[in-house]
C-alpha cells in the first residue's frame, strides 16, 4: 500500500496527502531558490522529520521509563550547499520539559541517535544535536 499521494499544484508547490489519515502537508519552494518560502520546504521536511523522529523514538522508550516529556521542543537549522544543491548540515537543539535523573537522560539521548531518519540520512550531512534538560 501507498504511504503518500503527492499532487504538483503549480508554482513549486505540492500537496502531500497521507493516505492511511488523509492528513494533508504542503511544500512550497525556498526564497533562495525561486520560490515563495510560504510552506516548508522539501528539504525543511528532511530537517523536520530528523526532528520528529528523535522525538518520537524518546517518546517510545520515556512510556516504557513512565516519562513524560510533552511540551519539549526542538529548534532545527538546516544548512544548505550549492553545486550540487543538498543539505550539509541540520542543527537539533532539544528543550527537554522534564526534570530527569543523568540514567533516565543518557537512556533517552542514547535512543534519539537511533531513530530511523538519522540512520537514513547520508553520512556526509553533518548531524549537530544538542539536549537541554530542564
Amino acid at each position: 500500500m501507498a504511504t503518500s499521494k503527492v499532487t504538483y499544484l503549480g508554482d513549486l508547490r505540492t500537496s502531500s496527502v497521507h493516505i492511511q489519515s488523509g492528513n494533508t502537508i504542503i511544500t512550497d519552494a525556498p526564497t533562495d531558490n525561486h520560490g515563495k518560502g510560504e510552506a516548508f520546504s522539501p528539504t525543511d521536511s528532511v530537517a523536520n522529520a530528523l526532528a520528529t523522529c528523535m522525538f518520537t523514538v524518546m517518546g517510545i522508550k520515556a512510556r516504557d521509563l513512565e516519562v513524560d516529556f510533552s511540551g519539549s521542543t526542538a529548534e532545527v537549522t538546516k544548512i544548505m550547499a550549492a553545486d550540487p544543491r543538498r543539505i550539509i548540515e541540520i542543527q537539533i537543539t532539544f528543550q527537554m520539559n522534564v526534570a530527569a535523573d543523568d540514567k533516565t537522560k543518557a537512556i533517552l539521548e542514547k535512543t534519539a541517535m537511533t531513530c530511523p531518519v538519522l540512520f537514513s540520512l547520508h553520512p556526509d550531512i553533518k548531524k549537530e544535536v544538542v539536549f537541554n534538560w530542564k
